[in-house]
């Protein structure tokens, strides 16, 4: 059996899963029955595409089904990029399968969920194996239609009907902006195969059309700025595990379809390209993470975060682009490598941090921050974790996130051999961005684990939590271990990822399995290399000699004091740090430019009891200065328009026959 073929049955499989959850979704075994299936064919596609991207030769291989266009058919295609996103859809399915079947016990509508989670599993692999424009823009619109409905599987809570309305709008305006952009890669000929497509020559005033075109749609999808609006709402409105696949994975599917018509069908970019695609990953990065600092909902905080990953991963492919254009193929493939790998770390970091949180959501009932506190000791193995994905995503050793931002600031350094002066000034001026977002990215979740997990418990909920199921544990457990062996083993990686950028780019990295000591080196050994084993050793030898030291040689004496209250003697668990007093030094700084921020103190005069208040006001600039007009706009031309339903016959014919007239001038005019 052919490798599409086997990706093809799994799919299938998915779909029949979707089918007799339909079934089964008022049974009380349905919720362990659909996981633990869906369990079992992501595993089987994720060995699947494993074996056919570390083979010996990834040849392509496609598949065409008799439907579709009745002239064309619908063709799927295995390659080598579609193989490693294969990867990292499965291992999210695979993984938020395992995590439902603890967390869908306490999911108080089932039957809204288990149908619609395999099919979205299954338009996600449908859209990355798709290998014509009709059926990947009706494998997108299933992806978009699927997960929507998850969205609104609780759509009585507040805010989650908002939450779904707006996700429909950007998913309905993205894919129009797909399919124009594939309306213009087909040509006249209307030839919608992406081989095609491929082999036609386009003019430069249709490539930035559709790279203009592409930046709406895939960037919509993924959450670019200024089209991140939905991401927000969205996540934290879906269950913890398909707010994971969501934010971990189905972003990624937008990446591909990026990355596979700018790289792959469009052909040779030009350097132009790369400035728009520059420009907009370093605004996302920073404006992302901003965001982030400034919540105190936590999957609010998670979703906002996948805003400045995503703007870290096109900051990456902007700079492959601009090395590509030049004919820079090592620089090239160093970027390339690095916004795949990303693409990967990412999706293992940020599903461990949203089952974290799904997992504090179950034991507590709250999402707020604030109400949180002290569940290290109530839950001593998410807090393990949860702190693990905290610093893999802010990118320090020996963890994952830590090796991709390594390499993409390497790609960054390489700048100089550029020929044009507009990127020799933008690439480091983004790369200044990127540095700031990684300082604040470690700075937001300093605040998200030591508010949420340190301290002492805010509420009840917190203080009488209890830990998590197994099925919970184990797959936080092994998301986490992934990170720490993508960390101190990334040569395995990104030699894994070499067929890739061989295919798109032409060129590759070094071969980091001849390196000794199992250290990868970006270009050559004499600029710069790294090696996330001995960084772990020495941590962890460091640290255990500190720790001896302080016992051997420290009192034995067991001393406790007061925890420093800020002057108070006896200090209230709400009078600790919070998430919006975390930020404050932060928000004073950026917050009054990027989020007209200001402080609003209440002070009670002396003598008097009353409590001080403090409000903070915050403004989403991006909302209230492109959206709102928008709504307002449509609001009052739906208003005006409505009149047309109140008119008299004779009005109706005079609209008719004038618009007859009109389109026989417009007619005239153009023949």
């Amino acid at each position: 059996m052919s490798s599409v073929a086997l990706q093809m049955l799994c799919v299938a499989g998915l779909l029949g899963i979707a089918v007799l959850a339909i079934i089964l979704s008022r049974a009380k075994t349905s919720t362990t029955i659909i996981y633990s299936a869906t369990t079992a064919v992501s595993l089987v596609a994720l060995f699947g595409s494993i074996r056919f991207l570390v083979g010996e030769v990834p040849n392509a291989s496609g598949l065409t089904l008799p439907v579709g266009l009745p002239w064309l058919g619908a063709h799927f295609r295995l390659d080598a990029l579609a193989s490693f996103f294969l990867v990292v859809v499965n291992l999210g399915g695979a993984s938020a399968s395992l995590y439902g079947l603890g967390y869908g016990r306490h999911d108080p509508a089932p039957h809204r969920v288990l149908p619609f989670f395999p099919a979205f599993l299954a338009g996600m692999n449908l859209v990355v194996l798709a290998d014509d424009a009709f059926s990947y823009l009706l494998c997108w619109e299933f992806m978009s239609l699927a997960s929507w409905a998850l969205v609104m599987a609780h759509h009585r809570e507040p805010g989650n009907a908002k939450a779904g309305y707006v996700y429909l709008v950007m998913a309905s305006f993205g894919t129009l902006a797909l399919l124009l952009a594939f309306g213009l890669l087909a040509g006249p000929a209307g030839d919608y195969g992406f081989a095609a497509i491929r082999a036609t020559h386009h003019t430069p005033y249709v490539a930035t059309l559709v790279l203009i075109l592409m930046l709406l749609g895939a960037g919509s999808k993924a959450g670019l700025v200024p089209l991140h609006v939905w991401l927000p709402l969205a996540h934290p409105a879906a269950p913890s595990h398909v707010s994971a696949l969501m934010s971990g994975v189905m972003t990624k599917v937008a990446i591909y379809g990026f990355i596979r018509v700018i790289f792959d069908l469009l052909g040779q970019p030009t350097w132009s390209a790369s400035v728009v695609v520059l420009f907009l990953g370093g605004i996302t990065a920073v404006m992302g993470i901003l965001y982030a600092l400034m919540e105190k909902d936590l999957k609010r905080l998670l979703a906002y975060s996948t805003i400045e990953n995503i703007g870290v991963i096109f900051a990456s492919l902007g700079l492959a682009l601009a090395f590509q254009a030049n004919g820079l193929k090592l620089a090239a493939a160093l970027a390339f490598t690095a916004a795949l790998f990303h693409v990967l770390n990412h999706s293992f970091f940020k599903s461990l941090l949203f089952f974290g949180a799904g997992a504090v959501l179950t034991a507590t009932g709250e999402r707020d921050m604030d109400k949180l506190g002290g569940l290290i000791h109530r839950m001593p193995f998410t807090s393990f974790v949860v702190l693990v994905g905290c610093v893999a995503i802010s990118a320090l050793p020996p963890f994952n996130g830590f090796v991709s931002e390594w390499l993409m600031f390497q790609a960054v350094l390489q700048s100089p051999e550029l020929p044009q002066w507009a990127l020799k000034i933008m690439v480091p001026a983004v790369g200044a961005l990127l540095a700031l977002a990684a300082a604040l990215a470690a700075a937001c979740f300093v605040k998200a684990f030591g508010v949420t997990f340190l301290g002492r418990p805010r509420s009840t909920a917190a203080e009488t939590a209890q830990e998590v199921d197994r099925y919970s544990l184990s797959a936080m457990f092994i998301l986490a271990a992934l990170c720490l062996l993508a960390g101190i083993l990334p040569g395995l990686v990104i030699d894994a990822l070499s067929p890739i950028t061989i295919d798109i780019l032409g060129g590759r990295m070094p071969i980091q399995a001849n390196e000794p000591w199992l250290s990868i080196v970006p270009i050559a050994e004499s600029r710069s290399s790294y090696n996330g084993l001995l960084v772990m050793m020495f941590i962890t030898i460091s640290a255990s000699l500190s720790v001896f030291a302080i016992h051997r040689f420290a009192s034995h004496a067991l001393r406790r004091g007061p925890a420093w209250g800020c002057g108070f003697s006896d200090p209230a668990p709400a009078a600790q740090y919070s998430a919006g007093s975390f930020a404050q030094p932060i928000r004073r700084v950026f917050g009054t430019l990027v989020f007209r921020a200001r402080d609003h103190v209440d002070m009670p005069a002396p003598g008097n009891v009353r409590p001080a208040r403090l409000r903070i006001e915050l403004h989403d600039l991006v909302w209230e200065g492109i959206y709102e007009p928008i709504v307002g706009a449509v609001g009052f031309s739906s208003d005006r328009l409505n009149r047309l339903q109140f008119l008299t016959i004779r009005r109706y014919l005079s609209l008719v026959f004038a618009t007859l007239v009109t389109l026989l001038l417009v007619l005239a005019i153009w023949s």
